[in-house]
């Protein structure tokens, strides 16, 4: 399993490069009363639109709920003062690496302006980090009024964050902007418990649960978030009956999980993913599935550090949550993901969407163009299921990739040249494996299930000459949030993207259709249409059939070996019953 895989996504942690202005204050147009309690939210920089931080939306996990179920939020009597973003769920304190300083070098700036952003992010102080995390913020404009008419519901759509489900936090710059809004939707963005807090599964965990189960708290919390939504989100202006969970990398992950989990059913209606889907995702809650470490191992790795042989949760539960943190190491990490454990995920996500037992839900998806430039410098390993691929002649390379893809091993040699440039061919090969395959995957399954898929490829590039970044990994966010920042460079070509692509974005959320007046058509998937959305290439955004096809084709064997594998191992064939002995 590559060790980048389980850092996926530091992008959208990276990016939000400096603090946004704004002209937040508490108004008496942001007093409302909800099922909660009365909520006091702040003004933003656009009249009309107010913003409501830091709602919890269950209880704190700490003590007897730590690696346990949310608990549903207390009520309040007096009036919640929604000015400030809740606590960051626990996470590593120090995740970049040489990851920024490629990203910033990439842009192609000049060396004055990567100092100033370097200093700028180094001033940035971040929001206090703690177990007491579950809370969500709203955006919206559509706040219902006294002096008014009712106003009509407007759709909702729920943001879940990238980092690998290890990093990361619904406060990010890059997610917090008005433009969305002021498309008409009521924005909500939401904290998840990560890392051990998030994931860790371990027997005597197991043993308090009422479903005997553990792991799966961050999908958990999401369902949380979504049954919140649900209660509560009319107050707000916003539909709970016309609901949108959208996300990057990570949190598109989420978005395939939440969909392949029954506990989520019924609390979402359409589901947008940016550069990911969890289909490649094998864990088990005991028992190690096809490459992935159980749930149950990991949690024993864990249990050890700590110095336990045989700890209670109890035990567990009463570690310093620092303490905690400081001891996991990368390897760990890979464990913290889903995990089918019979009750959360009856199914794996690639299983679920493959023998359609998820939630059925319209889906646009998409991914970069260059998602691997970020990270294969330090994971130079171009394929997830082959823990040491390493440059080599033709025969080389075919022999070892031929464990992944035994029938297409010497074709996707030749498809990305990597017998005579293994480094440019291997990050190529990175971002369409983990990605486009995924992406597709989940969205072809769901087209074969009777629901509607849109894919989309963004090939944006930024705006210098010097730029040697790419489409990169977590690219699109800001032109979905409207959230440019513009030291890193806007051309004209970029302004009308963010136009265009937000506007897809919401007539989706709206109808589960991007289409509408005045936008090139986006047909639906139908195993070849994409959508191309391009700027600053002397390329015009619109639709292409077969992107990437043949790579994709490919490589998506190396899924399908798998979940075969993975399938069989789960439900054994059942032996035949012997044949009567002759006479």
């Amino acid at each position: 399993m590559m060790s980048a895989i389980k850092n996926i996504l530091l992008g959208s942690l990276i990016l939000g490069l400096a603090a946004c202005g704004t002209k937040e204050k508490i108004t008496p147009d942001a007093l409302i009363s909800t099922p909660q309690g009365p909520v006091q939210g702040v003004s933003t920089d656009d009249d009309g639109i107010y913003n409501f931080k830091g709602l919890p939306f269950a209880a704190p996990p700490v003590g007897d709920l730590r690696w346990a179920a949310p608990k549903s939020a207390e009520n309040w009597q007096e009036t919640y003062l929604a000015d400030t973003f809740g606590n960051r769920c626990m996470q590593p304190s120090d995740v970049e690496g040489g990851f920024f300083n490629r990203l910033i070098e990439g842009h192609g700036l000049g060396s004055f302006k990567n100092f100033l952003i370097t200093r700028a992010v180094a001033a940035q102080k971040p929001s206090p980090m703690s177990e007491d995390c579950l809370y969500l913020n709203v955006r919206t404009g559509n706040l219902p009024g006294d002096d008014v008419a009712v106003k009509e519901p407007q759709p909702v759509m729920v943001w879940i964050h990238g980092g690998g489900h290890q990093f990361g936090s619904s406060d990010f710059n890059y997610y917090q902007n008005n433009a969305l809004v002021k498309n008409g939707v009521v924005l909500v963005t939401i904290n998840y418990r990560l890392g051990a807090m998030g994931y860790m599964a371990h027997p005597e965990l197991s043993k308090t649960d009422p479903n005997s189960v553990s792991g799966n708290y961050g999908t958990l919390d999401q369902i949380a978030a979504l049954k919140w939504v649900k209660d509560n989100i009319s107050a707000y202006g916003g539909d709970p009956d016309n609901v949108t969970i959208f996300g990057e990398s990570a949190g598109s992950w989420s978005v395939t999980e939440m969909m392949a989990s029954p506990l989520a059913a019924d609390l979402f209606h359409k589901a947008i993913g940016q550069s990911g889907a969890s289909s490649y995702h094998m864990g088990q809650m005991e028992g190690d599935g096809v490459g992935w470490p159980s749930g149950y191992k990991t949690g024993s790795k864990v249990a050890s550090a700590l110095g336990f042989e045989t700890p209670t949760a109890k035990q567990l539960r009463a570690v310093p949550a620092k303490e905690l943190q400081n001891i996991v190491t990368e390897e760990m990490s890979e464990g913290f993901h889903h995990i089918r454990d019979g009750y959360v995920f009856p199914e794996n996500v690639g299983l679920a969407f493959a023998k359609g037992a998820y939630n059925k839900v319209p889906m646009l998806f998409g991914y970069n163009s260059d998602e691997g430039t970020l990270f294969f410098p330090d994971d130079t390993q171009p394929t997830v299921w082959l823990p040491d691929v390493t440059p080599g002649d033709k025969a080389q390379l075919e022999t070892k990739l031929s464990e992944a893809f035994p029938d297409n091993a010497s074709q996707i040699i030749d498809l990305y040249d990597l017998d005579s440039n293994f480094t440019e061919g291997g990050t190529q090969m990175m971002g369409d494996e983990i990605f486009g395959v995924n992406i597709r995957y989940v969205a072809q399954q769901n087209e074969a299930h009777g629901e509607d898929s849109f894919l989309y490829f963004f090939s944006r590039i930024p705006p210098s000459e010097k730029q040697t970044l790419g489409a990169f990994h977590a690219a699109e966010i800001p032109f979905v949030f409207g959230s440019h920042e513009p030291v890193l460079g806007l051309s004209d070509d970029d302004k009308a993207l963010t136009d265009l692509m937000q506007n897809y974005w919401v007539n989706f959320a709206r109808t589960g259709n991007p289409n509408g007046d005045g936008l090139p058509g986006w047909p639906k998937h139908d195993g070849q249409n994409w959508m191309h959305f391009s700027a600053n290439t002397g390329l015009k955004s619109g639709s292409e059939s077969g992107i990437r096809q043949e790579k994709l084709d490919a490589l998506q064997e190396g899924l399908m070996v798998k979940l075969k594998a993975l399938d069989s191992a789960q439900n054994p064939p059942q032996m035949e019953a012997p044949t009567a002995a002759p006479n």
